[in-house]
């Protein structure tokens, strides 16, 4: 599905969360032959845009900055990518096709990792994950069964073992006390309310979450 450059900026937002050191931080060189089935992948924010705007309204005490996150589905040859695309919707790619697109953008690639005594929920939740493909993706935030973003997708594959939980979704910029203007001229051309206070989740809460630990940064090289 299409969508505008601006709507496009907004996307990111439910995608990241804690700013700053997912770009400036040093971490771990890992490569994809790395990545396990479960494996969760953060994309580091632009800071500009609906990635700036994530950044003001969702950052936690952790100090990283992601505005998008994917399941990684390993199978006897391939690496796979599970994630809700704001332009393409819900799918299921290559890791070669994936990189292929984030070569050229100066971002970080973090890969997390559920904890052992998680493990057991990654089947299942790759499973449902694939139920949900094809699906558009969710301008709104708003959550429903028709459209999903990326951090949506992620938590709902994981329900059943209750990794993610769902938190009041804010939209107010700390420095103002106020609505963000973007969100504000967001949610205007969207012709609804800002959905402040509603159930919601993004890429910087999922990061900070206990039952996750960091692997490294995914090589764009393949």
């Amino acid at each position: 599905m299409q969508i505008s450059s601006f709507i496009s900026s907004i996307l990111l937002f439910l995608i990241g969360l804690p700013f700053a050191t997912a770009q400036s931080y040093t971490y771990q060189q890992i490569t994809t032959d790395s990545l396990k089935s479960g494996d969760l992948l953060f994309v580091g924010t632009s800071h500009v845009n609906l990635s700036g705007a994530i950044d003001r309204v969702t950052q936690t005490s952790v100090k990283t900055s992601f505005d998008h996150i994917a399941l990684i589905e390993r199978t006897v040859d391939s690496v796979f990518v599970l994630h809700a695309n704001s332009i393409t919707g819900s799918i299921r790619e290559s890791i070669e096709h994936f990189l292929k697109h984030e070569v050229e953008k100066d971002r970080k690639l973090v890969i997390y990792r559920l904890k052992h005594k998680y493990q057991h929920s990654i089947p299942n939740a790759i499973t449902v994950a694939k139920t949900w493909l094809g699906k558009p993706y969710n301008t709104s935030y708003i959550l429903n069964d028709s459209t999903l973003y990326c951090s949506d997708f992620v938590e709902r594959a994981f329900r059943n073992d209750h990794i993610f939980q769902l938190e009041p979704m804010t939209f107010v910029n700390p420095k103002t006390g106020q609505i963000d203007d973007f969100w504000k001229k967001h949610y205007q051309q969207l012709e609804i309310e800002v959905p402040e206070g509603l159930p919601g989740c993004n890429p910087n809460g999922m990061a900070a979450s206990d039952k996750l630990k960091l692997v490294g940064e995914l090589s764009k090289e393949h």
